[in-house]
């Protein structure tokens, strides 16, 4: 047997055990990257599986290559209306707020490891930036709903605050080394890191999403990898040119993400897989490249360390930069406990082995340490922390199941497939019951084996499977519509024009999208309209929610109404 034969079963089982153990996550209260950590300790060395494992340079190949798949993921997932949303705080946090962090962290490793001060610093440069893959997993997978800025405020730090922490420790152990002054060298490090990253970023995101659409590829299963090629590429190329390629393949990913393109869900279903295995397979590696027995020597300083991160650094970096913001109380505490430390502070551990500093034993075990206590303690308690502070909020309106069947790259169209579940609201209602806006339509319906052409009576019944034709921009309203929970406006509709038909009713209507218009009856919006506006000419109405518009008419009556909604209702729930 050849020696990669037996690699490939050990790493088979690895996975394997990776993605069962994964079950017990919300069980027991930790968080996957934990588990996964614990894994690879187990099958370590000193474990009952005796891999050794100490190759630091394959360990730092093997774990950017799992974390740039990780940030491309977590840049598809993210809306561009988020980063615009949150993009001041966020920055504010991802570079000043590393620094404070790492600046408060470093006095404390030099008072209690006894090391000299830029030493000192350089472990708090390490430990200085939050984990986005913790970030990630835990955000969506914890089953807790924050308000979109204050969500968003925390992903998008997360992502983007990993080239602080690395020109930081770049810098930092350049000063060590060659026991040279910080200068300019250092500021020039940072302003090429995040300025080339973000060029180079655009620069593949853009034409990338045109080449999706014009390229005919004989396979549907190559657009993803092709996805994924753009991805590897705007890091690679960014990182050759001295740019930060995890802050370039992160805006790659959204500006793809934000895009249309053929094959987008299989892609970002691809994608995601493709992320939880990054996920697993770097935190087992990590966790086989550290030796438990020496994390004994180091716990009592670690722990301390670990505690004044949590309770003093991160704290007092957040607080006046949010508060600055604009942020109150309850949110600001909220984001001073989600300082997980991930995968990022233990790859960057592995920088001083590579340069052969000699405390750099030392600084990888406490990192190692300092890693498992904050994503343990914060990881394990950020759904108790959210619902202490009382942040927690309904969750969003989303579909009871949707699949994309097609998505033409030529024809401004896409054809959805909605699932009704047992919880859908939509059950019992007739198609003409809807309120579907104008230029979405139903045009088949399946129940069971049978297939037949919708009409306004067809009345709708569990596990029915609705095919409409919409355009793009329709999706979330549409989404609104077969959600199994009642909309908000400030959350679930975006800010956008909304057409909707005359014919529908101020019931339907409310129960569609949330909106209030008049009295919630059967009353047509069109007879309304009719009886509200004076002169009929004027066409405008303001509600509570927004405004209303007339569009159009047909024959005497009215044909579409366009909704849009007031900004501030948005603005007073962030």
């Amino acid at each position: 047997m050849f020696p990669i034969d037996h690699q490939i079963l050990i790493a088979a089982v690895l996975l394997f055990a990776g993605v069962i153990t994964s079950k017990l996550s919300p069980r027991i209260g930790l968080p996957v990257l934990v588990i996964f950590l614990g894994i690879g300790m187990l099958a370590g060395e000193d474990g009952i599986g005796r891999i050794q494992f100490d190759d630091v340079d394959t360990a730092h190949a093997l774990g950017t290559i799992a974390l740039a798949i990780i940030l491309f993921d977590g840049g598809l997932q993210t809306s561009l209306s988020s980063i615009k949303l949150v993009w001041k705080p966020a920055s504010a946090l991802a570079t000043l707020g590393v620094a404070i962090t790492a600046g408060i962290t470093g006095l404390a490793a030099a008072y209690i490891l006894d090391l000299s001060l830029p030493v000192g610093f350089l472990l708090g440069a390490i430990v200085g930036s939050t984990d986005a893959a913790a970030v990630f997993t835990i955000l969506r997978n914890a089953g807790i709903h924050l308000s979109p800025r204050l969500k968003s405020t925390l992903e998008i730090e997360s992502a983007s605050n990993d080239p602080m922490a690395i020109f930081l420790t770049i810098g930092l152990l350049q000063m060590v080394t060659t026991n040279a002054m910080p200068g300019t060298e250092l500021l020039i490090l940072f302003v090429q890191q995040m300025g080339v990253g973000s060029i180079i970023g655009l620069a593949i995101g853009y034409p990338a999403v045109k080449l999706f659409n014009r390229i005919s590829l004989q396979a549907p299963g190559l657009y993803p990898v092709m996805v994924s090629a753009c991805g590897l590429l705007s890091f690679g190329l960014s990182a050759t040119l001295g740019g930060s390629g995890f802050f370039s393949v992160f805006i790659t990913g959204v500006i793809i993400g934000n895009g249309r393109f053929v094959y987008q869900r299989a892609t970002f279903l691809f994608h995601d897989g493709l992320a939880w295995l990054s996920q697993i397979g770097m935190f087992v590696m990590l966790g086989l490249l550290v030796t438990p027995t020496s994390l004994i020597h180091v716990w009592r300083e670690g722990l301390l360390i670990a505690l004044v991160l949590i309770f003093v650094a991160r704290p007092l970096a957040v607080v006046p930069l949010l508060s600055f913001f604009g942020f109150n109380k309850r949110e600001i505490g909220l984001v001073s406990w989600v300082g997980l430390r991930g995968s990022v502070p233990i790859i960057l551990a592995i920088f001083p082995l590579i340069f052969g500093l000699p405390q750099a034993d030392l600084l990888f075990n406490v990192v190692f340490f300092v890693v498992l206590i904050s994503a343990t303690l914060q990881g394990s308690t950020l759904p108790w922390m959210a619902r202490k502070l009382k942040l927690i909020e309904p969750p969003p309106a989303t579909p009871s199941a949707t699949l994309e069947i097609a998505a033409l790259a030529n024809i401004d169209t896409e054809i959805v497939r909605y699932t009704l579940g047992e919880n859908s609201k939509v059950l019992g209602l007739t198609i003409s019951q809807l309120a579907l806006p104008e230029g979405a339509v139903v045009a088949m319906i399946t129940r069971g084996s049978n297939v037949f052409p919708p009409r306004g009576s067809s009345k709708l019944q569990t596990d029915d499977h609705l095919f409409i034709v919409l355009k793009p921009g329709l999706r979330p309203f549409v989404d609104c519509i077969f959600s199994t929970v009642a909309p908000s406006l400030a959350t679930d509709l975006p800010n956008e024009e909304l057409l909707l038909k005359g014919t529908s009713t101020l019931e339907d209507i409310f129960r569609s999208y949330g909106i209030i218009i008049g009295p919630c009856d059967t009353t047509s919006l069109s007879d309304y309209l009719q009886q509200t506006v004076k002169p009929l000419e004027a066409g405008n109405l303001k509600i509570d929610a927004g405004s209303l518009t007339i569009q159009s008419f047909q024959a005497e009556e009215i044909a579409t109404v366009s909704f849009k909604r007031d900004p501030r209702i948005n603005a007073s729930t962030a």
